[in-house]
C-alpha cells in the first residue's frame, strides 16, 4: 500500500507514544478471556451444543447454555442471547417495550440517545419511507409512553440537581442511559460514574427500573454494568459489535434481572412462549466461538483508537477521547470540520477493508437518522462494528467515528488509509502539526 512517507513516520511516532497503554489493556484482555472460560466451564459447555435444532427450538439446547453462559459473564440472572434480533437498537427497543407500559414515562440521564433509538421513542420527525411526520408506527409516543432527558455536564458528568428534579415524576418508570458516545461530542460514560447514578437513582427512587444501552461498551472493563458492584438492573447490546468477537453473523441480546428479560422476550416473541422458544440455526458455535475471542478483539480495537487518537492530535484535529483519556467504549471520534474531510476519511477506510475495498462509500439516507450518513464497512459480517469501519452524519462539526479492528495491523493500516486519502484530496496538511 503507497502510503506517503511522512504519514508512516508520524504514524510511527504517535505509536511509540502510546504504547505503553497497551501493557494495561492486554491485562484487561487476559481477565475478561478467564471470565468467560469459567462461564463455559461452569455451564458445561459441549460439542453436543452445537447441533442444529428446527422448528420451535424446544430442543435448542446450544441456545439455552448460551443464554446462560451470557448471564455469567454480565453478572446477571438471565440473558435474552438470540439471532433474530437483528441490531442493538431492536435489543433495546425490546427491553423499553418490555418495561415501559401506557401512562409510564421513561427518563434518560445520557442526554439525547442515538438516532435510531430516537425513532423508537417517537421523538424523530422522520421515518424511514418518506421523511415525513411518522404517525402510528407504533413508537413508545403512540402508547402513551412519555419521555423526559436530562443532559449531561459540561464536562461530561451525570446532572444529579437535574436528574433527582426529573425524578420526582411519579410517572418515571424507567431512568436510562447511553454508556458510549454515539454521534455526539462526549466522553464515553465509565462503569465509576454508571455506580455512581445506580447509587443516586436508587436513593430517591428504588422502584425505579435502571437501563443501559450497553452497545460498543462490552469487555472495557473487568465487569458489565449489570454486575452487582455497578448495579444496574438492565442492558442490551448487539452481537455484531463487541460480544460477537467478529464471528456472530447477526444477533443481539438483553441482560438483567429474570422478571425483566421474560418482558423483553416477551415483545421478540409473544406472552405465553417469552423465551421458550426460537432456533439459534445453528449459530451456538459462532457465537460461543466470538464470545470467546471478544476480549481481545475489543482489546484490538481500542490500540486502534487510541493510535487514531495519538495521530490525528498530532495533525492538529480535535479527538476524543484523548490518547490518554480513560475509555468506556471502542469508538474514536475525529472532528474533521468539513463534509469533503468526512466523506473522504471514510474513503480512506474502506479503501485498505478486507471486503469491497474497491467501492467508495457515499453518504445516504440511512433508515432511523435525521442526516444522510456516510458509513466505511468493508466487514466480513455487513455491518458489524467490532471489524474495522468509520461513519459519521454529515451535519456539522462533521465527525468522523473510527472503530473497531479485528486485529491491531488492520486498525493501524485504518488510520493510515483515511490519513492518505485526506493527503490525496488535498485536505490535509502535514505541516500544519
Amino acid at each position: 500500500m503507497n502510503f506517503d512517507p511522512r504519514i508512516r513516520a508520524l504514524a510511527e511516532e504517535a505509536e511509540e507514544a502510546v504504547r505503553h497503554c497497551f501493557a494495561a489493556l492486554d491485562a484487561l484482555s487476559e481477565t475478561n478471556t478467564a471470565k468467560i472460560l469459567a462461564a463455559f466451564r461452569e455451564n458445561r459447555l459441549s460439542e453436543a451444543h452445537f447441533g442444529f435444532a428446527t422448528g420451535y427450538g424446544y430442543g435448542d439446547v446450544g441456545r439455552d447454555v448460551t443464554e446462560k453462559v451470557f448471564a455469567r459473564v454480565f453478572g446477571t440472572e438471565a440473558a435474552l442471547v438470540r439471532t433474530q434480533i437483528i441490531s442493538g437498537t431492536h435489543a433495546i427497543a425490546l427491553a423499553l417495550y418490555g418495561v415501559l407500559r401506557p401512562g409510564d414515562k421513561l427518563l434518560y440521564c445520557s442526554g439525547a440517545p442515538y438516532d435510531t433509538v430516537q425513532s423508537v421513542i417517537g421523538r424523530s420527525s422522520a421515518d424511514s419511507d418518506n421523511h415525513k411526520t411518522s404517525v402510528d408506527f407504533g413508537t413508545l409516543r403512540d402508547f402513551g409512553i412519555g419521555y423526559a432527558q436530562t443532559d449531561l455536564t459540561s464536562g461530561g458528568q451525570f446532572d444529579f440537581e437535574a436528574v433527582g428534579r426529573a425524578l420526582e415524576d411519579p410517572a418515571v418508570k424507567m431512568a436510562a442511559i447511553q454508556r458510549a458516545t454515539g454521534y455526539g461530542e462526549r466522553p464515553a460514560i465509565t462503569l465509576e460514574h454508571i455506580h455512581a447514578w445506580v447509587s443516586f437513582v436508587r436513593s430517591m427512587r428504588p422502584d425505579v427500573v435502571l437501563f443501559a444501552d450497553n452497545c460498543y461498551g462490552e469487555f472495557l472493563d473487568t465487569v458489565e454494568p449489570t454486575d452487582p458492584s455497578v448495579g444496574l438492573d438492565l442492558c442490551a447490546g448487539s452481537l455484531i459489535k463487541n460480544p460477537g468477537g467478529g464471528l456472530a453473523l447477526s444477533g443481539g441480546y438483553v441482560a438483567g434481572r429474570t422478571n425483566l428479560v421474560k418482558r423483553a422476550a416477551c415483545r421478540l416473541s409473544c406472552p405465553g412462549i417469552a423465551g421458550e422458544c426460537g432456533l439459534t440455526f445453528g449459530q451456538t458455535r459462532a457465537i460461543l466461538q466470538g464470545l470467546f475471542l471478544a476480549p481481545q478483539t475489543v482489546t484490538n480495537a481500542l490500540k486502534g483508537a487510541i493510535l487514531c487518537a495519538s495521530f490525528f492530535e498530532r495533525l492538529g484535529f480535535s479527538v476524543f477521547p484523548g490518547p490518554y483519556d480513560a475509555r468506556s467504549d471502542i469508538v474514536e471520534a475525529v472532528r474533521l470540520g468539513s463534509p469533503e474531510a468526512l466523506i473522504a476519511f471514510c474513503e480512506g477506510v474502506q479503501a485498505v477493508s478486507p471486503v469491497d475495498a474497491y467501492v467508495r462509500p457515499e453518504p445516504w439516507d440511512m433508515p432511523g437518522y435525521t442526516d444522510p450518513v456516510i458509513m466505511a464497512s468493508g466487514a466480513f459480517i455487513s455491518g458489524s462494528s467490532i471489524e474495522l469501519s468509520a461513519d459519521g452524519p454529515l451535519r456539522p462539526p462533521y465527525i468522523a467515528y473510527f472503530q473497531g479492528g479485528l486485529t491491531y495491523a488492520h486498525a493501524k493500516i485504518g488510520v493510515l488509509g483515511a490519513a492518505q486519502r485526506l493527503l490525496d484530496k488535498g485536505l490535509l496538511d502535514l505541516n500544519r502539526r
